[in-house]
């Protein structure tokens, strides 16, 4: 066999100042000459290679990585010489180019041969890849391989790398594992084709019901495509918005029988079972969820995860609505009609029974909670009836998690989940799709990102749909401003989950629990309390109902709607603040909730003492910030001053309350001036800190400092550098906003602290609001995870890496690529060969902080240093610890 390759040579410029002719010539390589050298690339079957049935990664079969490599680098060297050598002569080209041009071609090549030990791909997509496209990836994992070479030896480069990638295709379609593992994986292929094939065939409506079922979906994607926020009292700001713009999918978990929870996207909870109780607190987004369900399967524009809901029909059943006025449940010909359905009258003639008898129905129950507490056990046995009759379909049930108890449908074959809170990420994802949603400027996403990284009272909210959209909703309201404090967020967000939320949705019926909004915040705030004051964040069942029957006697008009049980009842389920986390506790839905509602009743029952002397404890410092935003001026007074003279006397904790005082003057709206400048005073002195032994005092006292920390203008550099420490020493979230003002600054030690901290805080957002900004001039980025190398990446690269995380030599070329380095500093041993260093064309340097092993495998290129090329960013090795920490340091120099 002979492979011929007929291309056209280019003119180069040549040092001489002579041209090539161009002339069309071949390449001719025999096989029996190229597929001996190419074998010896790869490692040679061993016993039970046959059974593997799976494909097998590309760097695993070459012979030249490992301990136990057979290959040299010399010997893969004479390779590519060989194969340069006998396309040369078969060609002529070896009377046209230089033989120093020859010799840089067979260097080439090797080079990109040794590009298979990184290519991240398996034999199977190899081939199917072909050998064209398989050379040009290697000829992209080395580009700096035909720097400097004319046109010519270019050209040459490339022919001999299409064959050699040619023959080593065929090596691999000849191993005797490679036909097996092909057939195995087209067999499992064509099965799951087939059932899906299968699947689509029984979900195909019949001709005669196809017309109506497009009216019908494009009912459903009308009447549930947009969301809805219930409650806002705000003039302007929108109360419905696109559901495909706005959709964001959370996670829900499950229970497993291994130690490990379940965890998928909400959006698959169906994806695998057919039976699905789902519970989420009060906003989490249960009725969203069904909402995105029943649109995506109307549309029929699905992407590969939803696939599972293609050719079903959606029934949306909104119990509220359902059990409205006492109403009896609906049969399944009823459904239309009992939810509004214009389309009820049309639909044809026992389509429902066709439906669900084939298994096409996507039943959405929504909302078992807002069913009246003496009429949940009919509901249960209606579903129960629906599921025996249809038992093909897929049926999901959301709840809040304390209306329903543990495995209440479980006996029905039901998979019962929860909604996860949203994660930082979900939070950031939401507010951009909000604010695009809403058509408001993208401006004002990225100033409430901003707010809700700096306000951690307004971060901690930010934890399901419902209060993220009611602090974008205020955000946008106020033209970019939220309150002044979180008072009024707070006290709107009660005005709607106590009151406005229910009555808007019609949940209130005659004979039901009505209890007004003032009466609602004095019986909750009680519970609150009572947690507080015995440093708990779980209250018995038992004790809230005690505590609620000692209050009720002063509520008339409460207890003679009901006993205290009944009441508790109702808090629990219609309040949208509490929650029973286990059977026969009690607990808040967000801890803000509770340190805000504790700290009201704290004020109205003047317990002035009790705060000022609980003030040193952590868990007491939102109570007595929000004490300070309940107290009336005079309170004020009290309670400051009370801080500030206790902190005066206190060698402890002196610095602390002084610090919480501080803190508090921006709740103090309004407040006697010598209190506020005796508090002032106190905080002055130690802001900006002038010492590393101040920073670490100021960091001690916790997330209050961040607010007092003042911006770079017109500090000096050490005053900046301090500054700085002390809010990478805090380390939450909330300090990203500070660190973000000193980006900018030229100060080395300031960009190297910046740099340095990246893994104590979220990936992203450090990386957006910090590291993309920094000067990055002799400044090496600390990177711990494969997440900070991509988003490298993406800013476009940085000349200096330290490398303080474990990384395989695969996992860091492919996440930050190969064009930019050129300095390295490396804290951990990866565990093999430097070889893989090989694939930075531009790296220079790289200074270890570890012993070096297989330091004849480093790229000759490469200068190993004594010390990092520029002065590290850290303070001095002789006074800093193992890990550069700077805390307890006398001040340090500049730099040199």
């Amino acid at each position: 066999m002979a492979i011929r390759i007929r291309t056209r040579w280019q003119p180069s410029a040549r040092t001489d100042g002579e041209q090539m002719e161009p002339a069309a010539i071949g390449a001719r390589l025999a096989s029996s000459v190229v597929a001996p050298l190419i074998r010896k690339l790869f490692v040679t079957e061993g016993p039970g290679a046959g059974l593997v049935d799976r494909p097998v990664r590309v760097s695993c079969l070459v012979s030249f990585r490992g301990e136990k490599r057979v290959l040299s680098e010399d010997d893969l060297h004479k390779i590519a010489k060989e194969l340069v050598s006998r396309a040369a002569q078969s060609t002529g080209v070896r009377e046209q180019l230089p033989m120093y041009e020859i010799r840089a071609v067979a260097h080439a090549v090797a080079n990109s041969l040794r590009a298979m030990d990184c290519i991240d791909m398996d034999d199977v997509q190899a081939v199917q890849l072909g050998h064209i496209a398989l050379s040009s990836h290697l000829r992209a994992q080395s580009r700096s391989a035909t720097l400097g070479l004319s046109n010519d030896a270019v050209l040459l480069y490339k022919c001999v790398l299409d064959t050699a990638c040619l023959h080593i295709l065929h090596f691999f379609t000849q191993r005797s594992t490679f036909v097996p593992r092909t057939l195995v994986e087209q067999s499992r292929g064509i099965a799951e084709l087939s059932r899906r094939i299968d699947t689509l065939i029984a979900r195909t409506p019949s001709p005669a019901d196809g017309p109506f079922e497009e009216r019908y979906a494009q009912y459903i994607a009308a009447k549930h495509g947009r969301l809805t926020i219930f409650g806002l009292d705000l003039t302007e700001s929108p109360d419905t918005w696109p559901l495909d713009a706005a959709y964001l999918s959370l996670d829900a978990v499950g229970a497993t029988a291994g130690p490990i929870p379940l965890l998928l996207p909400a959006d698959q909870v169906l994806a695998g079972r057919n039976r699905v109780l789902l519970r989420g607190v009060a906003g989490s987004g249960k009725t969203t969820l069904v909402q995105w369900l029943a649109v995506s399967t109307a549309k029929n524009h699905l992407d590969e995860r939803l696939l599972y809901l293609y050719g079903l029909v959606p029934f949306v059943l909104p119990l509220r609505t359902l059990t409205r006025g006492g109403a009896k449940l609906p049969t399944p010909d009823e459904f239309l009609s009992e939810v509004g359905c214009p389309l009820a009258s049309a639909q044809p003639t026992g389509w429902f029974d066709r439906v669900l008898r084939s298994g096409r129905g996507l039943i959405l129950v929504d909302g078992i909670d807002e069913v009246p507490e003496s009429e949940r056990q009919e509901a249960r046995r209606w579903l129960r009836d629906l599921v025996a009759t249809y038992p093909r379909n897929r049926w999901l049930v959301t709840s809040r998690p304390s209306a329903v108890r543990e495995d209440w449908l479980v006996d029905d074959g039901f998979a019962e989940l929860d909604l996860a809170p949203m994660s930082r990420d979900n939070v950031a994802e939401f507010v951009k799709r909000w604010h695009k949603a809403a058509g408001v400027g993208d401006q004002y996403a990225q100033d409430l990102l901003r707010a809700l990284r700096a306000k951690q009272d307004l971060a901690r909210l930010a934890t399901n749909p419902l209060m993220s959209a009611l602090i974008c909703a205020l955000h946008q309201d106020r033209r970019g401003y939220l309150p002044d404090g979180r008072k009024e967020i707070y006290d709107a967000a009660l005005s709607m989950l106590l009151s406005r939320r229910d009555r808007e949705r019609g949940i209130y019926k005659p004979g039901t629990v009505r209890i007004a909004e003032a009466h609602h915040v004095q019986l909750i705030q009680k519970l609150a309390y009572w947690m507080i004051r015995n440093g708990r964040s779980e209250m018995d069942r038992a004790d809230a109902v005690d505590l609620l029957a000692r209050a009720l006697p002063a509520m008339p008009q409460i207890a003679e709607q009901g006993t205290a049980e009944e009441i508790y009842r109702h808090l629990l389920i219609r309040s949208g603040l509490l929650r029973e986390p286990h059977t026969g506790s009690m607990d808040f839905i967000h801890r803000t909730f509770q340190d805000y509602l504790g700290a009201k009743a704290a004020v109205e029952n003047l317990d002035f003492d009790f705060l000022i002397a609980h003030a040193h404890l952590d868990q007491w410092e939102d109570v007595i910030r929000m004490s300070v935003a309940h107290a009336r001026t005079m309170e004020r007074t009290r309670l400051l001053t009370g801080l500030i003279e206790r902190g005066d006397t206190s060698d402890r904790d002196g610095r602390r309350l002084h610090l919480l005082a501080a803190a508090c003057l921006e709740h103090a709206t309004e407040l006697d001036p010598d209190v506020r400048d005796a508090v002032q005073r106190r905080a002055a002195a130690l802001i900006p800190p002038q010492s590393a032994e101040q920073a670490r005092a100021l960091a001690d006292a916790g997330p209050v400092v961040l607010d007092l920390l003042p911006r770079p203008d017109g500090l000096t550099d050490d005053e900046a550098y301090f500054t700085v420490l002390t809010a990478t020493r805090v380390a939450t979230d909330a300090a990203i906003p500070v660190l973000a003002r000193y980006r900018d600054h030229q100060d080395i030690r300031v960009r190297g602290e910046l740099a340095r901290v990246w893994s104590r805080f979220d990936c992203e957002r450090f990386g957006e609001e910090v590291v993309a900004h920094l000067n990055g001039d002799h400044l090496y980025f600390s990177v711990s995870s494969s997440r900070q190398l991509r988003m490298l990446r993406g800013f476009g690269g940085r000349s200096h890496i330290r490398i303080a995380g474990s990384f395989t030599p695969d996992e860091f070329v492919t996440a930050y690529g190969t064009s930019s380095l050129q300095h390295l500093w490396v804290e951990v041993d990866p565990g093999c060969t430097w070889r893989w260093l090989g694939a930075f064309p531009h790296l220079r340097t790289v200074f270890f902080e570890i012993p070096v092993t297989h330091r004849e495998t480093l790229p000759r290129a490469v200068r190993v240093l004594d010390e990092p090329l520029s002065p590290p960013p850290d303070p001095p090795a002789a006074t800093a610890d193992r890990t550069g920490d700077p805390w307890g340091l006398p001040q340090p120099s500049p730099p040199s």
